[in-house]
């Protein structure tokens, strides 16, 4: 039998393209997208990179989609055999899931909520937000987990575990190791003058304070104070923070401004060490991108990706905002990079989307 699947999403996004490309071709899934806007398939201005962006990879081709507008909630109850819906922030989308769940249609719901990035709070306002929460959840059929962490969360907000299903947090991981080559590695440090011989830590994404780019600087400073020539910093991206950053950064530090998907694997390729040591950061993509390209990873541990993919083999974990944890981190993760690299590269191998569709499947089996 083949399951009429339907997929809503707030718009098409450059990390989810190559996942639904992928359950587009299974036999036994009919898989429909609606997007509720398609801002992302042009030129936009995102406010996290401060920049125009026009992503370089196809995030709607290889799958039947439509906007969201064009389908109304009976049409779409009547189409599907199962919804899967993308979070819950929209008030189309919770008006849309009463509407399935009166009319006991199967909805798999997949967030990325956790404790440590969206706190319940304390008091009368934790009390509020609790009572929203179980509002949502009860209307959900199953619940499609992307990590240890918010399998927890659900758990914590009564969800049973029989009804929650790993769907991880996964990334191409193919597309970013295979583009990762010693050619764009070169070209990379040539483009900035960075000697071959000279180690890098990278970060790469928003500059945006709650990552905590400046925490990442100072930390290198501490580490590597008094050497004539210490490791590179390079901060690959663009953001509210990158003036700042720029003013107080001294030699061997360099900024390239925002980096496109099909730029970003020699550039996770050529560092040695990715630091994300961002607060309240509800997954962390990024960790996952510089793990498939063979590169050693410290992160905080306000970044849901820490729980499950950084262990000791692979990197770090340093308490979000100390400085000193991750100046020490730094300088101990530096001469054994190689190695973790190796260890990230096999960690993050069966962190896919093969684990996905499994997951997924494992949901639809429960709820049909």
């Amino acid at each position: 039998m083949t399951v009429r699947l339907t997929y809503i999403v707030s718009h098409p996004i450059q990390y989810q393209a190559p996942l639904l490309r992928q359950i587009a071709r299974l036999d036994d899934l009919d898989l429909t997208v609606l997007f509720e806007k398609d801002f992302s398939t042009g030129t936009y201005f995102d406010h996290g990179f401060s920049t125009q962006v026009k992503w370089d990879v196809p995030l709607t081709d290889g799958y039947t989609h439509r906007p969201l507008s064009s389908s109304s909630a009976p049409q779409i109850i009547h189409e599907s055999d199962a919804i899967w819906m993308h979070g819950w922030q929209s008030p189309v989308f919770r008006a849309l899931l009463k509407k399935f769940s009166a009319a006991n249609k199967p909805v798999l719901m997949r967030g990325e909520n956790w404790s440590g990035a969206m706190p319940d709070g304390f008091g009368p306002i934790g009390w509020l937000k609790r009572s929203y929460l179980n509002s949502i959840f009860r209307r959900c059929s199953a619940f499609l987990a992307v990590g240890s962490a918010n399998r927890t969360y659900y758990e914590s907000h009564g969800v049973a575990p029989e009804k929650i299903f790993p769907m991880p947090y996964a990334i191409d991981n193919e597309y970013f190791s295979g583009r990762d080559t010693d050619e764009g590695r070169s070209t990379f440090r040539s483009e900035h003058g960075i000697p071959l011989d000279q180690p890098i830590i990278l970060f790469a994404g928003k500059l945006a304070r709650r990552k905590l780019p400046d925490v990442l600087l100072e930390a290198w400073q501490v580490a590597f104070k008094g050497l004539q020539r210490p490791p590179a910093l390079v901060f690959a991206g663009d953001g509210e923070c990158r003036e700042t950053l720029e003013r107080g950064a001294p030699e061997h530090v360099f900024f390239t401004g925002f980096k496109n998907q099909s730029e970003l694997p020699p550039v996770y390729g050529a560092a040695d060490i990715f630091v994300l040591a961002s607060r309240k950061e509800p997954w962390g993509l990024a960790i996952n991108e510089a793990m498939a390209c063979g590169t050693a990873v410290i992160a905080s541990n306000e970044c849901g990706a820490s729980i499950d993919l950084v262990d000791p083999a692979c990197g770090r974990v340093v308490g979000a905002g100390n400085v000193g944890e991750l100046a020490a981190a730094l300088s101990e993760v530096l001469p054994k990079a190689g190695t973790m690299g190796v260890a990230a590269r096999q960690k993050v191998e069966t962190w896919d989307f093969d684990a996905d569709v499994r997951g997924l499947r494992l949901a639809l089996d429960y709820v049909l």
